[in-house]
């Protein structure tokens, strides 16, 4: 049985971009550096339909003495899913209720982002509440938050449907990376023992919003590369 990296409850970055995201700034290497100076014992590297950087993130670590959890956040055709603990692309497009499908044939855990943000691909504008609650665990702290108003509607509703809940920080640059961590305590410290923990709904949230000047600087950033992907894109 692996050793636990420290004696306590373990700290887990749950949603967090690299480069390889069209709207993320900072290589693997840069976030895994930032994550340990911060403190953290795990991190999921979720990029935008893509799942290169999160296996590179498992494979290399164990050199800052972190646990990778592999995963990727999915634009489903009605909006945005975490997929976590997969062990391969799951493909963008799909339904919400396919995407889950496709997250738990890999036996991975599925947990909806943002879901009450509707402008940032929050689900809740395309799937009732009914559909929301297949999930198998909700976001209710995301740190790029304006009011907060979409956070608490989320808690709101995971407690009321009795789903597990975590946080994130949807960090699209390093020095974000653990402004919103889900603490977890379980047996060892592995992906499938973490996720384990959330599927139980044996977490404990801490977050932190986003400086409003690092998030303005983060969405005109990404905005940018966005354009520049898309152009990219219309002349290969």
């Amino acid at each position: 049985m692996p050793r636990r990296l420290r004696e306590r409850v373990l700290t887990v970055e749950l949603h967090a971009h690299s480069v390889a995201s069209y709207d993320g700034r900072d290589t693997v290497e840069a976030i895994l550096q930032h994550a340990a100076s911060a403190d953290l014992d795990a991190i999921a590297i979720t990029d935008h339909d893509e799942f290169d950087a999160s296996r590179r993130a498992v494979d290399i670590a164990p050199n800052y003495n972190l646990v990778a959890i592999p995963g990727m956040e999915v634009s489903s055709a009605d909006g945005h899913v975490l997929a976590l603990g997969i062990e391969e692309e799951i493909p963008a497009g799909l339904s919400f209720e396919e995407t889950l499908s496709r997250i738990h044939e890999q036996g991975g855990l599925s947990i909806v982002p943002h879901p009450f943000q509707e402008l940032r691909s929050g689900v809740i504008a395309n799937i009732d509440r009914d559909t929301l609650a297949r999930a198998e665990a909700i976001e209710v702290y995301n740190s790029r938050l304006l009011t907060g108003r979409s956070n608490r509607q989320a808690s709101r509703f995971a407690s009321e449907r009795g789903l597990p809940v975590t946080a994130g920080s949807d960090a699209h640059i390093s020095e974000m990376v653990g402004q919103a961590v889900t603490e977890v305590d379980p047996e060892e410290a592995t992906p499938e023992a973490i996720l384990e923990e959330i599927r139980e709904g044996r977490t404990v949230i801490d977050g932190h919003r986003t400086p409003l000047t690092i998030s303005a600087r983060q969405t005109a950033a990404a905005i940018r590369r966005r354009v520049s992907h898309r152009l990219g894109t219309l002349t290969d």
